[in-house]
């Protein structure tokens, strides 16, 4: 079984090309995962996984996604690999989108100005009501909007 959950945010907006007729939309990104343990009392480590998404996850990115979105993926590992011009072989790991949802509510995201946790060490807890899912947004025109949320919280204009 090959099966990838990730969650953490965004590094820079995704990279977004389309195939060579045109007709598939290819997303490219780097998801910052916190590390369950710190190397020192100071400093949170993380690590940086290559993720790549197809078709309508790639325009669900495309749309909604941007630097700093907290998010969550699910896929599978694919590794590959190429030679250089100048004759290097190397070796490439990504993560295969294949679901994706948002982690964390708008208000939330624009309000944490990517800090880190407060100094009182209590974490804020996760909102009740889910985010929309890439599921949701990219489904038939209907979104499971959960009660109360505000309209500056919703992905569309």
């Amino acid at each position: 079984m090959n099966k990838v959950i990730l969650m953490g945010r965004l590094t820079r907006d995704p990279e977004i090309r389309y195939s060579q007729d045109g007709s598939l939309p290819v997303a490219r990104f780097t998801v910052a995962v916190d590390r369950r343990f710190k190397r020192d009392n100071s400093q949170q480590s993380a690590d940086f996984i290559s993720c790549v998404a197809f078709g309508k996850t790639a325009e669900f990115f495309e749309r909604y996604i941007k630097q700093g979105s907290k998010i969550c993926v699910e896929g599978r590992i694919q590794t590959g690999s190429y030679t250089k011009p100048d004759g290097t072989k190397v070796y490439t790991t990504d993560v295969v989108v294949e679901n994706a949802e948002f982690a964390e509510s708008k208000n939330a995201s624009s309000n944490s100005n990517y800090q880190s946790a407060p100094q009182d060490g209590y974490q804020q807890q996760a909102p009740r009501n889910p985010a929309p899912s890439m599921n949701d947004v990219a489904g038939e025109g209907f979104m499971n909007i959960a009660d109360g949320l505000e309209d500056e919280g919703l992905p569309f204009n």
